[in-house]
């Protein structure tokens, strides 16, 4: 039986550098970054003092107060940008059977926010005052649970909780859910909103970001040579997929294909990769063959890149290895140059400037590369977007515990 083909159809973004599809994308091709100073909570007493922060974004501007105080932050964020991909998309709830449209969501800390407000209301005004919104709140699975009953949508609704490779990993969950048989369209994508004090607190004291305080915007340098650690960052990607047939006949716009995926382990350490990058190689290479294509068939790579010393030269390792002497003609760049690294949504974010860079044969550039590392030997797309037919790109998503989840979106051709 053939597989299912699975594309996409719509795409919204909550980014630090921008505030929709549109405005994200035009920031990535100009290389602008979306990362600066704490201005969530007093952020004095702590060693690291810069994030990358949504700017401008108001969310009483799509929820009325009372609903607000009902959403941990991720929550809404998931919702402003699943109304964006719904609108691109043009899907008409009158004309599909919202049995077979389903939702899943990724996201490495869920209600965080909600958890780290509602334990300090416990410590100093006790039990009564904990809010009874607390736990619908911050449960991770919630905001894929708040879009169904918003929009209806009644098909298969969970939640990827893989650390960075949350995001990634939903996004593969639901092509799979589709190519099964179970959905005709699933939401997907990821959604954080982690920068929080308790969060930066405990990244900080695993030494993995970085301190640059004096210059935010160059302190994520993915693949440079005086790299220190990652940004923490915030924001939401949704997808819309559905199933090629599907997608025709109700005369949508294409935007791509969910052509593969690959999921593996390190089983190796709780945080750091494992020598020579293993597991992300078998994650890599199960993506493509997932898609049917050669290695030598991938135009672009969208890092994972956090610009952490193990993991860049780690996943430089791997992609060279896999790809032996291709691994030279590749472009590779990781926007977590621009936008710090969001956790669970990272891999949605990435996910969605692929999307656009074969829509635009256009690559995002890795800003702030000016010292290259002799052990990160690639082209990183240096500072500056690049022109460039891109057909097919593989976008990599590597978390604590050792998860690796990579997918594959190319060029829609009807077959």
């Amino acid at each position: 039986m053939n597989k299912r083909r699975v594309v996409i159809t719509g795409l919204g973004v909550l980014a630090p550098n921008g505030n929709s599809v549109s405005e994200y994308w035009e920031s990535l091709s100009n290389g602008k970054s979306g990362i600066g100073h704490i201005t969530k909570f007093d952020s004095q007493n702590l060693s690291v003092k810069i994030a990358g922060e949504l700017s401008g974004f108001n969310p009483e501007d799509f929820f009325d107060r009372k609903e607000i105080k009902r959403l941990d932050p991720f929550t809404i964020y998931a919702l402003v940008t699943t109304k964006e991909a719904l609108a691109q998309s043009g899907l008409d709830q009158d004309d599909v059977n919202m049995e077979r449209v389903g939702v899943i969501l990724g996201t490495g800390v869920g209600g965080i926010q909600t958890l780290e407000e509602q334990h300090g209301v416990f410590s100093t005004r006790g039990q009564r005052r904990v809010s009874p919104f607390f736990v619908p709140r911050m449960i991770a699975n919630i905001a894929a649970g708040n879009l169904a009953i918003k929009y209806g949508f009644q098909g298969p609704n969970h939640t990827v909780i893989s650390a960075c490779a949350s995001g990634t990993d939903a996004i593969g969950c639901a092509a799979r859910t589709i190519q099964y048989g179970d959905a005709d369209v699933m939401i997907t994508g990821g959604s954080e909103a982690s920068i929080t004090g308790l969060t930066i607190s405990g990244f900080a004291n695993i030494k993995a970001l970085s301190t640059r305080n004096d210059k935010p915007e160059s302190a994520s340098r993915p693949f440079d040579l005086g790299r220190d650690g990652f940004v923490l960052g915030e924001g939401s990607a949704s997808i819309i997929l559905e199933e090629e047939e599907h997608a025709i006949s109700r005369g949508a716009t294409i935007l791509g294909e969910l052509a593969g995926y690959g999921a593996t382990d390190d089983a190796y350490h709780l945080t750091q990769p494992v020598e020579g990058g293993k597991g992300a190689i078998r994650a890599m290479r199960n993506a493509v063959n997932d898609a049917g294509l050669k290695l030598e068939d991938v135009d672009y790579i969208n890092a994972h890149g956090t610009s952490t010393p193990f993991n860049d030269k780690t996943e430089s390792a791997a992609i060279k290895s896999l790809f032996g002497e291709h691994a030279e003609k590749l472009h590779i760049s990781s926007t977590k140059s621009m936008i710090g690294h969001s956790l669970g949504a990272s891999g949605a974010l990435e996910a969605v400037a692929c999307v656009k860079a074969i829509q635009k044969n256009l690559l995002p550039p890795t800003i702030n590369y000016t010292d290259a590392d002799p052990e990160c030997p690639l082209n990183y797309v240096p500072n500056n977007s690049l022109e460039a037919k891109i057909n097919v790109a593989m976008s990599n998503s590597f978390g604590f515990g050792g998860h690796n989840g990579v997918i594959i979106i190319k060029r829609w051709n009807e077959e």
